[in-house]
């Protein structure tokens, strides 16, 4: 079955290759359920360097859109080790803000426009969230959706990362070497990343309220979780992966002041994933800041899982669960 109206179209916002699947989708024995369009637009589509979009919640989004009149726009953002950040940030950032700037052209009401991503993605979006939070020439965005996203780069023996460092699809050495790779094109000094020895002692003591494994409910330490003592600061290293310690590649070290403006959020975490306490240390500091927050903890759930909901003998009923509170989350908003 053809999920997609031959209306959808692939566009370039400033040199950046996009994918809008319009909302005047005709519903596949559904009815119409609202009469307003909210969008989607999901910084989750990287291509490959074949040129194809990997598989993501592309797909799952294209899926809601048919299904539920949601317009969504897909960011083909740039990959590493080619390009190192800003640039997937700055595409995503760039895509956004034009579409923002032009959005009666799309016919979409500027009041329901929501940002997405999954993983990498998920990172991406929070960014891009944070740095529209405080614009007043753009419409505000009506919501978040993050699902497993990854948030930080400071502490890779947390109790997620502990616990699930072998388990599928994501490694606790792979989060690491991507966010290498996407921050300096390599992957040098990730075994010193991984001790914890890139976090200087002052800014490891400023962000421990952030990022503290005490901010974990204790539910979540109770399967082979031992803290963890950094090893010796390294200056050379430091120096080397600083950018780690930017907001817009970490979106978990923003300021107060900047969390206190984003608009209401769904987050998505998933037990067996290194990326599960990101998920958590996020969803504490939007609540201790007032933002309301949608939180949906699959127990079975494993990353990438919602990717693999509609893929046959790889079809996970829990992948399902969580795709369909992320429709109850923007049906209700």
């Amino acid at each position: 079955m053809n999920l997609y109206h031959s209306s959808s179209k692939q566009s370039c916002f400033q040199k950046i290759q996009t994918m809008l699947h319009p909302h005047n989708f005709i519903p596949v024995a559904i009815p119409v359920i609202t009469r307003w369009t909210k969008t989607c637009l999901a910084d989750d589509t990287p291509q490959t360097t074949q040129g194809k979009p990997r598989l993501s919640t592309t797909f799952v989004f294209g899926f809601i859109c048919c299904f539920y009149f949601v317009a969504s726009l897909c960011i083909r953002y740039c990959l590493a080790p080619e390009h190192k950040y800003p640039a997937a940030y700055e595409d995503c950032l760039n895509a956004t803000i034009h579409f923002m700037k032009n959005i009666e052209h799309y016919g979409v009401d500027p009041a329901n426009v929501i940002v997405c991503g999954d993983s990498a993605g998920g990172n991406l979006a929070a960014a891009v969230c944070q740095t529209l939070a405080g614009r007043s020439d753009l419409p505000k965005l009506r919501a978040q959706i993050l699902i497993y996203p990854g948030l930080q780069a400071l502490d890779f023996n947390l109790p997620s990362y502990q616990q699930n460092r072998g388990v599928p699809l994501l490694y606790r050495e792979h989060a690491a070497f991507f966010a290498l790779q996407y921050l300096n094109g390599h992957a040098l000094h990730m075994q010193e990343v991984l001790e914890g020895s890139h976090v200087p002692p002052d800014l490891r003591l400023k962000y421990g309220k952030w990022l503290s494994p005490d901010n974990i409910p204790e539910k979540f330490k109770v399967r082979g979780y031992k803290p963890h003592k950094p090893h010796e600061f390294n200056a050379e290293v430091f120096e080397k992966v600083k950018g780690f310690f930017e907001p817009t590649l970490c979106p978990l070290l923003a300021e107060d002041a900047v969390i206190q403006q984003l608009p209401e959020s769904f987050i998505l975490t998933c037990e067996y994933d290194v990326l599960r306490d990101d998920g958590l240390l996020y969803k504490k500091r939007l609540e201790d800041n007032r933002v309301p927050v949608t939180w949906c903890h699959l127990e079975d759930g494993f990353h990438g899982i919602i990717s693999l909901f509609d893929l046959s003998v790889l079809s996970f009923t829990s992948g399902k669960r969580g795709l369909d509170r992320v429709v109850e989350f923007i049906k209700g908003l």
